[in-house]
């Protein structure tokens, strides 16, 4: 299993829009959009359908398509609409594996969730994003604007947030490399390549490991 850590998603005027914007959203009860298993464990307020959370969903979905890193590791075929999620005080996110099929204007498998910070470590106690592995639990609490992207497949929970508020955006990726071990060999040959390229330039190495991960690309490419 493989989880990645982008750093500076969001520039710093990306992430004022964003927050700004955000406080003058209306937000609903989470728990209405989470499957019925997750229902029970699901304590925090998301934001409601508008015409200003549809064009902050558009900032979330260009800045991913624009950033490499995330492309290296998602390979993304389709993404679900961007939600952004609010937990105050006594508020979490209890033990839970995301829905595998989810439906937005058709269906969608998820592969891949992705979290996008938007506050910063400093604005609230607890609330760290907690995935399982099988060396045990990873807590998860980067900068305001920095993303994390993990299997969909894990157990994950938000932890109870003590102080502050906790702001974040979500969305599910259907990748077109459906096993994340097929995924994980990508992005080793992908960022081999990248170094590469930065030491040789297009050199006869570098178009060895792109012909290896075009092929391999060909083989395991599904839609």
């Amino acid at each position: 299993m493989m989880f990645i850590c982008i750093n500076n998603l969001l520039n710093s005027a990306q992430l004022s829009t964003l927050r700004e914007g955000l406080t003058s959203v209306s937000f609903e009860e989470g728990g209405k959009t989470a499957g019925w298993h997750a229902r029970e464990v699901k304590n925090n307020y998301q934001a409601s359908p508008s015409v200003a959370v549809r064009q902050m969903q558009r900032h979330i979905r260009q800045a991913l398509a624009d950033n490499a890193l995330f492309n290296s590791v998602a390979y993304p075929a389709d993404m679900m609409p961007v939600v952004f999620s609010r937990t105050g005080a006594g508020e979490g996110y209890g033990r839970h594996v995301d829905d595998a099929v989810m439906r937005a204007e058709g269906l969608l498998r998820s592969d891949l969730s992705v979290t996008v910070f938007l506050s910063g470590p400093d604005e609230y106690q607890g609330g760290e994003l907690v995935i399982e592995n099988a060396s045990g639990e990873e807590g998860i609490k980067l900068e305001a604007g920095s993303a994390v992207v993990y299997p969909s497949t894990t157990l994950h929970r938000v932890e109870d947030v003590t102080s502050g508020q906790r702001l974040v955006a979500l969305t599910w990726v259907e990748s077109l490399i459906r096993d994340d071990a097929a995924r994980e060999i990508l992005f080793d040959l992908d960022q081999a390549r990248r170094s590469i390229f930065a030491d040789e330039g297009k050199s006869p190495r570098f178009d060895l490991v792109s012909k290896s991960h075009a092929n391999l690309m060909r083989r395991w490419a599904k839609r």
